[in-house]
């Protein structure tokens, strides 16, 4: 038998060894309220290791449970090599063939998914892991277990707006019209709401073309300044359009959004317009870079560039 102080020792270690098992399952639970996918359901699997039979995957919206995807089920096509076409660590979009709730087995076939079905998947999924994201930090700042938050009210809001993101999206301009029929802690409202609008509130983003625009008729200089009038023309109140130029004849124009679709597509409409106009006097236009969202960087290296182009001149 052990002496006093080792079994005191085992026990202490044992109890921290279980503090963080429970700890570890407190922040771990399924994202949706069913315990087990649906026939015919897509879902998203990371494969774990693959077998002369198939590859056996865990389903990461349901909190890694065990499925297979059989061989005969992993290409439409004569399979040569099993580890082109699955491997150990990579995430598949798969179909749901059987669920046997009792045995715990799953089997999913990945030769049955179509490209739409990957790309419908990969948004549900995205919003769901953001959702289950902002689940956890709550559990974590309010030592509640994340199964007790759905159970809760995070299961009903997937009823009530179609999926629990949309309703965060809400939360953070009507967070009393969302969550104000639940009887939440006070912590845990607060959290809930301080988290939500950390991670969702729309960030501003910078949209921007890169063109390049010559005429070499009569007008000149006059028929570039009037294009490029033209595409300023297209500015709303909202989303005022800037155009500068960096060195003859590249230009940038730009706008700021919240809304990145609604910018690209004004900017777009700017490009039309400038398009028009220098061509109806004889010049020309290069889209170097249609309208898109650029990054920081993107913006660090032409500020660098417009830099360089003043101190050569």
């Amino acid at each position: 038998p052990c002496p006093p102080a080792a079994v005191t020792t085992t026990m202490a270690e044992n109890g921290s060894e279980g503090a963080q098992d429970q700890k570890k399952d407190d922040n771990n639970c399924r994202m949706y309220e069913k315990k087990y996918p649906d026939q015919d359901e897509n879902v998203l699997v990371t494969v774990r290791s693959v077998a002369e039979m198939g590859a056996y995957v865990t389903l990461n919206e349901y909190n890694g449970i065990e499925g297979m995807i059989l061989l005969s089920e992993l290409s439409r096509r004569r399979i040569r090599s099993i580890n082109k076409l699955i491997r150990v660590g990579r995430t598949e979009v798969v179909v749901v063939l059987r669920v046997d709730k009792d045995k715990g087995y799953i089997d999913l076939s990945k030769r049955r998914v179509s490209v739409e079905d990957v790309e419908k998947l990969e948004v549900k999924y995205n919003k769901s892991k953001q959702v289950h994201s902002i689940m956890r930090q709550v559990s974590e700042m309010c030592k509640v277990p994340m199964i007790k938050l759905y159970e809760a009210w995070g299961w009903d809001l997937y009823k009530r707006y179609g999926h629990a993101y949309d309703a965060f999206k809400l939360l953070v301009g009507s967070p009393d019209k969302v969550i104000g029929q639940y009887s939440l802690d006070e912590a845990v409202k607060a959290s809930l709401i301080k988290t939500v609008k950390r991670r969702l509130t729309p960030q501003p983003v910078k949209i921007r073309a890169d063109i390049e625009v010559t005429c070499f008729a009569y007008e000149g200089i006059d028929a570039v300044k009037a294009a490029l009038q033209k595409g300023e023309e297209k500015s709303t109140e909202e989303l005022p359009i800037k155009i500068k130029l960096v060195s003859p004849p590249l230009y940038v124009m730009f706008c700021t959004t919240l809304n990145k679709e609604q910018g690209i597509n004004l900017l777009q409409s700017a490009v039309d317009a400038i398009t028009e106009e220098i061509r109806n006097k004889e010049g020309s236009i290069n889209v170097k870079h249609a309208p898109r969202a650029v990054s920081q960087q993107e913006e660090r290296d032409l500020l660098a560039q417009m830099e360089g182009e003043e101190d050569d001149d």
